[in-house]
């Protein structure tokens, strides 16, 4: 049988400890919804918080002692990273804290060093590119972020990440689909949560086919679904319905 025949792997790497409950995931699900429709591949979500990874111990080993492989080999990180190698797709699926990633997402990436070249010297790439270099790049394996926030705009918010992403990947190597006002609309529901999920189907129908996104859908996956006024009207029901629980030790997380 012909590799092309074989279906293709998607690597779903949810990143919130709400796991199955985010509502960053609950477009990701439609997206890849849109994605198996075209029945060309399969599809994996692994929930980061389920995985044992000790922290990094900055050793650097993974640079030189035992080059492209972390000495820790007691936890989930080997095989890990083994299914994003594996993987045609890679979404990696995170709720924005505190300007941020979450911590066990952070927690990750630390321990996924391996995966970037050995630092030699040089100065941060101003083409780009990515600072190390990727130790195993692939003309055909794409990835993704995609991030829920209650923010109502994006491009300052979500700047920390995508200079690091930047950084790791080198600008034009991932996808960023940042979703500004997400929780507050899946909470409400309706239309317009139907609406939006409709949008990601179509989007992830569009990534099977062609391998990108246009300029034209991420604006349309990403534009707020609230206007400001309305937006600061429901938000100050939010908050007013949030007090009157009093604290119940969740907080109120956008995840």
């Amino acid at each position: 049988m012909c590799s092309e025949s074989r279906p293709r792997k998607i690597l779903v790497l949810n990143g919130s400890p709400h796991r199955a409950d985010s509502t960053t995931m609950t477009v990701v699900n439609a997206f890849v919804e849109g994605l198996l429709a075209s029945g060309r591949f399969t599809a994996e979500t692994v929930n980061i918080s389920d995985l044992h990874i000790t922290p990094c111990m900055g050793c650097l080993s993974c640079w030189a002692r035992t080059e492209g492989r972390c000495v820790i080999s007691n936890d989930d990180i080997a095989p890990l990273k083994q299914k994003i190698l594996d993987a045609e797709i890679v979404i990696q699926a995170f709720p924005l804290y505190f300007f941020g990633v979450p911590g066990q997402v952070k927690l990750m990436t630390d321990r996924l060093l391996s995966m970037m070249n050995t630092y030699q010297g040089q100065h941060a790439p101003k083409d780009g590119a990515p600072a190390h270099g990727l130790r195993y790049p692939s003309k055909t394996r794409k990835f993704l972020l995609f991030s829920g926030c209650a923010y109502v705009q994006t491009d300052e918010v979500y700047e920390p990440v995508r200079r690091q992403y930047d950084l790791i990947c080198g600008r034009g190597g991932y996808t960023a689909v940042f979703c500004p006002q997400l929780r507050t609309m899946v909470r409400n529901g309706g239309t317009r949560l139907e609406r939006t999920l409709e949008r990601f189907r179509a989007a992830g129908a569009e990534f099977a086919e062609t391998g990108v996104l246009t300029e034209q859908t991420l604006r349309a996956l990403t534009r707020p679904p609230f206007s400001d006024g309305v937006y600061q009207a429901v938000l100050d029901r939010v908050w007013a319905e949030e007090r009157e629980k009093g604290a119940d030790g969740h907080g109120t997380a956008c995840n």
